[in-house]
């Protein structure tokens, strides 16, 4: 997928500022409200709650369809690169570790960090109540037999009616690998089919997100009316906890290096080009020059960096899984929903596989790709996510940076080639 023109980011920035600033209207105008009383609140609420709650539906249609073409595609591209040699092959093998640990350690360190420094409580229960959402109306996460053979979907159709994602996702996947099993000329065909639906899917949600606004500010007032503006607190406090799970990753991957036996301080010093890039622009193939010079300053091989780089770029984005799991159990936190274990290992291989669906896409389409599905097989509420996306541009300069950092270190970590020809594939952004 070519990466996107400087004008698309530069409305995505416009975009992400003016759904911040809707937030911020939003809550500062449901405190002023809810302070001069129920007269006064009534009719506006009448009208917010409804305008949120069809933006928000406009944008759950989207998940199905979208995520379930992203990941054919996504799948069966992968495996084409597998298929094209054993440098590919090993590499699209550590991502797919290095993703399930980075959700992993998302499900052992954030539950953990909560039971310590748990939210806001008034401010919590205000967010909670505008949501219009309760933790009653999760159901029970099934048994362990029954949870393994919910992820084999007896029928495909009806579990995407149902919103069923963990079934969704292992078909998806099925599909996508079986797709690269037929006949060439059947393969392009079908695959254009669902590159087609992507294609269609990302102008409905570009359609939806540019009503973002009016939606987000519908949502925020009725927050600030329940919560006042003691919401920031809690909206502060999801933005320090997913920024910091985010920096820990990166230190993570500077392990990588550790692996690979690269110095600390010469790996350090080659990836803070890369690193500001990256904070700047919040693009990860901006980055990529810097990081071929960066890998290059390492002693990597013009072939190695050549291939390595640009898969993992497009392919590799080892911060998603960590963050995306860290938003679905924040609000299981804040709606007072008791993760399971097998809810959270559900949740884990869902966040590793989805992020792959990312591929390409612009920040605020991949929040709700991610997130999404990844709530909805953990039985965590779907009403949050649209005023935690208004504050998401502060943890997503954490996220690139934490990937590029990762695809410095990955790049090091692979084996040098010898014979083998680059071949490098189309980078996302």
């Amino acid at each position: 997928m070519a990466p996107p023109s400087s004008a698309f980011r530069a409305a995505a920035s416009h975009s992400t500022l003016r759904i911040l600033a809707a937030l911020i209207l939003g809550l500062g105008a449901g405190a002023f409200l809810a302070g001069r009383g129920e007269g006064a609140l009534e009719p506006v609420m009448a009208f917010a709650g409804p305008v949120g709650g069809a933006w928000l539906d406009a944008l759950r249609m989207t998940i199905v369809p979208l995520v379930v073409s992203l990941l054919i595609v996504g799948t069966a591209s992968a495996a084409g690169a597998a298929q094209a040699g054993g440098a590919a092959g090993r590499a699209l093998g550590t991502f797919a570790v290095l993703l399930l640990a980075s959700a992993a350690f998302a499900a052992m360190a954030l539950p953990a960090v909560l039971a310590v420094w748990p939210a806001p409580g008034e401010a919590a229960a205000g967010l909670r109540a505008a949501a219009g959402a309760s933790a009653e109306r999760v159901p029970e996460f099934p048994t362990l037999g029954a949870w393994l053979r919910a992820f084999i979907p007896v029928n495909p159709i009806a579990a995407a009616a149902e919103g069923a994602m963990a079934p969704l996702v292992v078909f998806a996947l099925a599909f996508g690998l079986a797709a690269t099993r037929i006949a060439p000329e059947l393969r392009d065909g079908l695959l254009a089919f669902f590159r087609a639906v992507e294609q269609a899917m990302l102008v409905l949600v570009r359609w939806v997100l540019w009503a973002a606004p009016v939606g987000v500010f519908a949502l925020a007032l009725a927050v600030g009316a329940q919560a006042g503006i003691g919401a920031a607190g809690a909206l502060g406090h999801y933005v320090l906890l997913l920024s910091g799970l985010c920096v820990a990753i990166t230190l993570l991957a500077y392990l990588l290096a550790l692996v690979a036996r690269v110095p600390l301080a010469a790996f350090a010093r080659a990836v803070i080009p890369a690193q500001a890039v990256a904070f700047s622009t919040q693009s990860s193939i901006a980055s990529l020059p810097a990081m071929l010079e960066g890998t290059r300053q390492l002693g990597v091989s013009e072939r190695t960096r050549a291939l390595i780089l640009p898969m993992a770029v497009s392919l590799f984005r080892i911060t998603s899984p960590a963050a995306n799991l860290g938003v679905a159990i924040y609000s299981a936190h804040l709606f007072g929903v008791a993760l399971q274990p097998t809810a959270l290992i559900a949740g884990v291989m869902v966040a590793a596989v989805v992020s792959l669906a990312s591929v390409g896409l612009p920040g605020q389409i991949t929040f709700f790709t991610t997130t999404g599905p990844i709530c909805l097989v953990m039985g965590v509420p779907l009403e949050l996510l649209p005023i935690l996306l208004a504050v998401e541009v502060i943890p997503d300069i954490f996220r690139t940076v934490g990937n590029v950092t990762a695809d410095v270190a990955v790049t090091c970590l692979t084996p040098e080639l010898s014979d083998e020809a680059p071949a490098p594939m189309a980078a996302g952004s």
